[in-house]
């Protein structure tokens, strides 16, 4: 009797404790199901920009407890590919999606349907032409062109012509800094004439073939400013090629490992670096933030600098442009 009573408290005991470990590994997984999925939709997924903003974005989900749903157009052009990306996470009903518009104004009846139906939006990047988003959070990139055209009147002393070898136009971000420059070139510095404003279309190859037109075009050219990481790509091989890496300054914009070591060796003047990380981050925290109950700030800026051989060593600048 006494043994069948010990077999019986063995069973019952192993049959607690699978029970009790069913139940926990069920409240693990309800505790999985209700991590926040953050939707992050760069402009295009090719670029060393956008990996170091994923980068960035994955640290955040990681400190902050959050999934991160990466996904983007393999073009930065692809706006239809971009909306659609967008509109299977509204369908999809992710808790949240931070995104870099591909054009100003294609991407605000997606953006602004994703606000309706109840899924917050936060801008990072490139603006949008509405403010129904949540945040934006992005370099200040007027002054990021402004910055480039002061460093291009100093080295030109004031006095010259140089071209504009820009994205897209309606890329917001990069329209920005092709302004910004235009503007304060001809603010400061009245004896240096803009002679010709040409798009790359986001692409190394349509960038170099552009370039090429407008060193043939304009052979007394003093300088170029190419406004994103494509642009500057296409940009040095032209003037390389064409060995007048002495004649024409070249400043651009975003680093790659290729490009800091055309700075180190002269065939770039200059970069205005981003802080792509920063922004990948600071992007999903203000969503977060939001689910949370806390509000975030309207306007984040994610600062600018400009690095040339001179500071490409610094501990500051190495630091924005280390990989992710």
């Amino acid at each position: 009797m006494k043994k069948q009573n010990v077999v019986r408290m063995t069973i019952l005991v192993g049959l607690l404790a699978l029970t009790f470990g069913a139940l926990s590994a069920c409240r693990r997984g309800e505790q999985k199901k209700t991590q926040p999925v953050i939707a992050v939709i760069p402009k295009g997924v090719s670029h060393s920009f956008w990996l170091t903003l994923k980068a960035g974005a994955d640290a955040a989900g990681k400190e902050l407890g959050a999934t991160i749903d990466w996904k983007g157009p393999a073009s930065e052009t692809d706006i239809a590919g971009q909306i659609n990306i967008v509109e299977d996470a509204i369908n999809r009903q992710v808790d949240g999606i931070v995104i870099a518009p591909s054009h100003g104004d294609s991407l605000v009846p997606i953006v602004e349907r994703a606000q309706r139906e109840g899924i917050p939006v936060s801008i990072f990047d490139s603006g949008i032409s509405t403010e129904k988003y949540l945040s934006y959070v992005a370099t200040d990139n007027r002054a990021g062109g402004a910055l480039a055209g002061d460093r291009m009147g100093e080295r030109l002393n004031g006095k010259g012509k140089v071209a504009i070898l820009g994205v897209k136009k309606g890329s917001v971000s990069t329209d920005e800094r092709e302004e910004g420059f235009a503007a304060r070139l001809k603010e400061k510095y009245p004896e240096i004439q803009v002679v010709q404003w040409l798009y790359g279309d986001a692409n190394a190859s349509k960038s170099l073939s552009t370039a090429e037109d407008i060193l043939t075009t304009h052979p007394d050219l003093n300088g170029l400013f190419a406004s994103n990481e494509s642009s500057t790509v296409g940009a040095v091989r032209a003037i390389r090629q064409r060995n007048l890496g002495d004649k024409v300054v070249l400043i651009g914009f975003d680093a790659t490992p290729d490009l800091v070591s055309n700075v180190r060796d002269s065939s770039i003047d200059s970069l205005v670096i981003q802080n792509p990380f920063k922004m990948g981050y600071e992007g999903v925290r203000t969503l977060l933030d939001k689910l949370a109950g806390r509000e975030p700030a309207r306007r984040i800026d994610t600062g600018v600098s400009l690095l040339t051989r001179e500071n490409v060593d610094t501990p500051e600048i190495q630091q924005l442009i280390k990989n992710p």
